[in-house]
């Protein structure tokens, strides 16, 4: 089982910053990858970034390409989400993900953050 903790939403301006964290309390991470999902409300669950553990890798997804960038602290067992000028449109929760084996589902998820942006 692998527990994940997200921490560093909260509300902000339209055009402002917030860089969310997600980690890995009381073991070392050693599976694949870890990710950032996102959920507004009334759409379904989209694909933010993912970042491979080893060789630190990343995917964005092409709705927050430029905006938003993920990173790891391999030694705090850490994923960051820096994302910078927020639109209105970023509001959601957002996810923490982890996949164990590259060709496996997102296993485990963390319980989620709001991020609300203003206009």
């Amino acid at each position: 089982q692998v527990q994940l903790v997200e921490s560093g939403g909260g509300l902000v301006l339209a055009g402002g910053s917030l860089r969310l964290s997600c980690a890995v309390p009381g073991r070392t991470f050693s599976g694949y990858a870890m990710g950032w999902f996102r959920q507004a409300p009334g759409k379904e669950r989209e694909f933010v970034a993912s970042i491979s553990w080893r060789g630190g890798t990343t995917d964005i997804g092409d709705t927050v390409k430029g905006r938003l960038t993920i990173s790891k602290d391999n030694a705090k067992n850490t994923v960051y989400l820096q994302m910078n000028s927020l639109k209105p449109e970023d509001t959601a929760v957002y996810y923490c993900a982890a996949k164990l084996r590259e060709n496996w589902n997102w296993n485990y998820w963390g319980q989620g953050t709001q991020v609300t942006v203003s206009s």
